[in-house]
């Protein structure tokens, strides 16, 4: 893969077309509601805060992509996601994601480093990317969080940029695991809503206690994604009103779920 190209100008447009659109698509099949900080915290009216970012969420259907970047864009910054190379990578997708400043990652092969480098580009650039911390749709049957992997908390380490945690109630209503047409078929008169709550700016080297300079350990990168996950998982928690089978995301399982 070759490293991260900034957009541009006509990227941004491109990104702002598509999201207009994109949008009044999905308000027909789902209504989205997103809560966002009070002006007197750190994020204020701005939503997401600027500079580079790594935004992380909670992965329960297909729609949480489109969902999460159009979240983003109500919150103020372009998303540039990180998904898998057989949907970014896709004949037709491919140089349309590119051009939207989009990272395939390679997931389980030798290359699949290559995309957080490619997002450490895109943050040194100043931007926003998103990545599913759990590193699939999970397959709780229930659709609680996973547990994490470390990358993000490794791509925060490596660049210092704070992580914002976003976590989404009822996308897997919007699409779900089987006949996911006839789900949004339904979707055009049930219109299920799709609740985000955003957090404020974790910074993981305070996060864990890592002096100025200081290299963590895999342990203490373990633990904070343990952590991040931990903020993610609470606030799910928060939009459910449902208490979580693991504080720290349930243990990740190859068995799927029922619909």
């Amino acid at each position: 893969m070759s490293g991260w190209k900034r957009p541009g100008r006509s990227g941004a447009v491109l990104y702002a077309l598509l999201a207009a659109i994109v949008g009044a698509l999905t308000s027909a099949v789902c209504s989205v509601q997103i809560e966002r900080k009070r002006p007197t915290n750190q994020l204020g009216h701005r939503g997401l805060p600027p500079g580079g970012l790594i935004v992380v969420a909670n992965h329960t259907s297909l729609a949480d992509g489109v969902l999460l970047a159009l979240a983003g864009q109500r919150l103020g910054r372009p998303l540039r996601m990180l998904g898998t190379a057989g949907i970014i990578e896709a004949p037709i997708l491919k140089h349309l994601f590119r051009r939207l400043g989009f990272i395939p990652v390679q997931r389980r092969t030798a290359q699949a480093a290559e995309s957080l480098a490619a997002a450490a580009q895109a943050i040194a650039a100043g931007e926003a990317i998103a990545l599913y911390p759990e590193g699939r749709i999970t397959r709780d049957p229930k659709f609680w969080p996973e547990r994490s992997k470390t990358g993000a908390v490794r791509l925060a380490l490596q660049t210092g940029a704070p992580i914002v945690a976003v976590a989404s109630a009822g996308a897997h209503r919007v699409v779900g695991r089987r006949r996911k047409l006839w789900w949004l078929l339904v979707n055009l008169v049930r219109r299920p809503t799709v609740q985000m709550r955003v957090s404020e700016p974790i910074d993981v080297r305070t996060l864990i206690g890592l002096a100025p300079g200081e290299v963590a350990t895999n342990e203490q990168v373990k633990r904070a994604a343990d952590a991040v996950m931990g903020q993610l998982v609470a606030m799910v928690e928060g939009l459910r009103g449902e208490q979580a089978p693991d504080p720290l995301g349930v243990p990740r399982t190859d068995q799927p779920g029922n619909s």
